[in-house]
């Protein structure tokens, strides 16, 4: 299996920071984890308050831990609250079943990692994850 590289993380981080900037969104926190959960990169934009990266951390671990998007997650967790409270807390807060974190994939549908978004709504953040993991040439998943 292929490992995602700091250059493809970067080319996603400035391809969901551009997407943002272009729709106007609130000023976000953008993470990219590799396939193991671990932190590649990371950026803050200006005014992005505080917590913006343990929100978006936590939705991208989520997703590549259980191999899917955190909005399928989020899904999932209204049929079974209970599965879901206690994965939570087995995981110490890193899980976090909320839309704004899709995986990313390489062509062949390997997964390589997951990147996460905190500032905007939900369905903004899953959006600039998804355009900034196109622009690096990678499929969102």
């Amino acid at each position: 299996m292929k490992n995602l590289t700091l250059d493809q993380a970067t080319h996603i981080l400035q391809g969901a920071m551009k997407a943002a900037r272009a729709a106007n969104y609130k000023p976000m926190g953008i993470v990219v984890l590799d396939a193991s959960g671990q932190l590649v990169s990371f950026v803050r934009e200006d005014g992005a308050s505080m917590f913006r990266f343990d929100i978006a951390r936590g939705k991208a671990w989520g997703a590549v831990g259980m191999g899917a998007s955190s909005r399928t997650l989020a899904e999932r967790a209204k049929d079974n609250p209970n599965f879901f409270v206690a994965l939570s807390a087995t995981a110490e807060g890193k899980f976090l079943p909320q839309p704004g974190a899709v995986l990313i994939k390489d062509a062949s549908g390997h997964i390589l990692g997951s990147a996460g978004a905190s500032g905007g709504t939900g369905d903004e953040d899953e959006l600039i994850c998804m355009a900034g993991i196109q622009a690096a040439g990678l499929v969102a998943g």
